[in-house]
This record gives C-alpha cells, structure tokens and sequence, in this order.
C-alpha cells in the first residue's frame, strides 16, 4: 500500500486548542483534570467529543459499556474500519493529556484527512474507550476488556465505586449506556498515542516512543497476622511484629525486581497497618504487591521468589500470611505490522524514535487479543504522569499525532 508522503501533517495548533478546551470540563485542583468515568463531568466531555465529531461528519456510535466510536466512511463499504483511540477518564488528581491525546489526536485525524480532501479505502473510527482508568470503578481498562471477552458485561455492570454505585447504574444515570452489543465490532487494526509516563524519551532526547510490548502484571494482595502488644512493655524476642514483616517483604520485592533489570519492576503499593496506634505493635497488615514484566517466564518466577520469600520470613518471624491473587494480565507483544507502519511513519517524518516497552496497562493491550494493534508514545515531562503536574510539549503532541496520523492513513489506504 501506498504510504503518505511526508508534506502530509496534522495541524498542531487545533490539536492543542481542542486538548486544552477538553481540560475546561472537570478540571482539577491543581492545574490538572479530575474527570472521573461515569460522573456528571465524564458525560460532559462526552458531549464535546460528540460535538466535535458530528462537525467533522463522524457518524456516532454508542456500545452497551459506553464506549465511543466516531465512524468515517472509506471508499469501500466493505472493508474493515481501521480503529484510533484511547480514553476521555482521568484519575481523580489526573492530567490533561492521559488517554485524551490519543482520542483527539484520532479526532485530529479525521479532521486533516478532512481539509485535504483525502478519502481513504478503509472507513476510519476515533474510539473513547469508557473506565480506561479503573480508579473510580476497578478494574482498569474496563470496557475494552469487555470488547475483548475478558470480562463478563454483567460482571462489569456490578463493579461498584467506594459509595456503593453501580457501574451500570451510573452508565444509565450520566445517559451513555448505548444498545450496541460490546465486541461485535471487527477491526483492521487499532492503533493508540499516550503520553508515555515514563521518563525515557525525555531522558534520552528522543520523540517518538514505537511500542513494541506491553508489560504483564501480577496483583498480590497479601495478608500478614502477628499479634497486638505494647510497644513499651514487650520484650524485643517476644514481639510477632505484622509491621516488620511487611518492611521485609517491601525489601524483597524490590530485590527481586532488581535481579530481572533492566526491564522488570516491582514495588508496594497500598498499604494497611492495624491498629495503627503510635504504641502498638501492629498484629495485622493488609498490603498489595505489583510486580510488571515484558515477558511471562520472567513474571511467573518474581511472583514465586516472592511467595516462597513471603513464607520464609513469616517462618522467622512467627506470623502467618496469606497471598491473594487480585490482578493479572499477561504480557503484550503488539502486531508486527502495526508496529512497523509506526517505525516507517517515524522514519518517513524525521522523528527521532525507539523502540519502548509500555509499564501501564492500557486499551491497546486488550484490543490486541482481538486485532493487529500497535502504539505511539510521545515524551512527557519528567516521565510524570497520574499528577495534576503532568505536562507535554505542543510540539511532543504534535510528533505524536503525525506519526498516528501516517500510521492510520497508511493502514486505511488511501485512495487516489
């Protein structure tokens, strides 16, 4: 297929103008967004978004999850529709370009392909996936991993938030729950620009990040029981110190994850001490583990020097543990063409580019069990990212959208 010459680019200032007017609804504290799936705020942008498409002759439809998919005509009403997107959500303290570079920089697209009277063979569709974010209504990537049979849709409909609301319920409250059946949908390809959250690009001066896998994850909430006694009054050898246990496993997680560099991380995450008193020994300790690998053999074996390390120091320390399995996805390896329609597009355009491995979980890495996929990743500063301090360049945008744009429009054809 012919590609597009390089002349063809998006036009940056509109991108930026449409980002920083999305970032009027549901803004933050701090400079940032705070937009929530399924609130008041999350059916506002929906309602610019659908806006915004309708001018550009995008004809919306709406599936049983809520998700969003702007559709563009191709030349042959029989092709398969090539797919461009991410997620309009945010975390409560989130930034401006999280998951919304990558709908509107589809949005933008349409919108130069639109200006240049270009038609393409392959309809083209820019998608907002619904709870990309998972904060308000767990899991992550919640309605893509619906599209893609992970998950059960009633399952999904009884995700309930920390008020007790259902998914369900509130999809019908805020008006977005459409009658599309989710995943019927069939994709030529599905392509997906973020930020990359990450220092690297940045670090190493470089403006396109070209996503060749995504890590897999393991979960592990773990439970250590020890027992209550004053701090002032029990003797050191005496002590079944939960607390310690936990700051035991916290430095083996991190040994573990240190041992499969350079690409294997691992940490604690939410933490729960009881009874949390200043002269209390803790009895209890509820943490979670997150550990993040490219490749599966390397997960498996972190996950089982942790449990095996796990009992080991319980042993020593006379408490009992419990590990429970509360997430897992298996590692990604994006579709090698998709992947190099990104590599060429990079290259025909001048970016500088590497090739990345993405740590954060997003749509891509689910839409790819059901179509060739591939992602963009442009720099962000300081790698900062989930902060209301999370910022990008108009020009990293840019970079970003035109090599979408070349990588989309190469993947539809276009039509002479």
């Amino acid at each position: 297929m012919a590609a597009p010459g390089e002349n063809l680019r998006i036009n940056a200032d509109r991108l930026w103008d449409t980002i920083m007017e999305m970032a009027k609804i549901g803004p933050g504290v701090a400079g940032g967004n705070n937009r929530q799936t399924l609130t008041d705020e999350d059916g506002e942008g929906r309602h610019l978004f659908k806006k915004w498409c309708e001018e550009a002759g995008l004809e919306m439809g709406l599936d049983e999850m809520g998700t969003m998919f702007a559709y563009r005509e191709g030349a042959d009403p029989d092709a398969l529709p090539v797919y461009v997107g991410s997620h309009l959500d945010t975390q409560p303290t989130g930034g401006k370009y999280d998951g919304v570079l990558g709908v509107l920089g589809g949005l933008e697209i349409v919108r130069t392909l639109n200006d240049l009277g270009i038609r393409t063979k392959h309809p083209i569709v820019v998608t907002n996936w619904t709870n990309e974010e998972g904060t308000r209504f767990a899991p992550a990537m919640l309605a893509s991993g619906v599209f893609a049979g992970v998950h059960d849709l009633e399952w999904a409909y009884d995700r309930k938030d920390a008020a007790g609301k259902r998914f369900g319920d509130e999809l019908e409250r805020i008006g977005w729950k459409g009658d599309e059946t989710v995943g019927q949908r069939k994709m030529k390809a599905f392509f997906e620009l973020h930020i990359e959250q990450g220092p690297i690009l940045e670090d190493e001066d470089i403006d396109i990040g070209v996503v060749t896998h995504g890590q897999g994850l393991w979960w592990l909430q773990v439970t250590l029981t020890g027992k209550e006694s004053h701090t002032g009054s029990t003797p050191m050898p005496k002590r079944r110190n939960a607390g310690l246990g936990m700051a035991r496993v916290t430095e083996l997680v991190h040994e573990v994850a240190m041992d499969y560099q350079p690409e294997a991380v691992g940490a604690i995450g939410h933490v729960e001490i009881h009874p949390n008193s200043r002269n209390v020994i803790p009895g209890k300790a509820v943490f979670t583990i997150d550990i993040r690998s490219p490749h599966e053999k390397v997960l498996d074996e972190m996950r089982a020097r942790i449990e095996a390390g796990i009992a080991t120091i319980c042993e020593a320390l006379d408490i009992s543990f419990e590990v429970e399995p509360v997430g897992h996805f298996a590692p990604v390896t994006f579709d090698k063409d998709c992947v190099k329609a990104v590599r060429d597009a990079a290259e025909r355009l001048g970016y500088s580019h590497r090739d990345l491995v993405s740590g954060a979980g997003h749509d891509a890495c689910w839409i790819n069990r059901v179509a060739p996929t591939a992602m963009v990743m442009c720099p962000c500063v300081d790698g900062l990212s989930h902060n209301e301090a999370e910022e990008i360049s108009k020009e990293w945008a840019q970079a970003g959208a035109d090599v979408l744009f070349h990588a989309v429009v190469e993947t539809a054809e276009i039509v002479e």
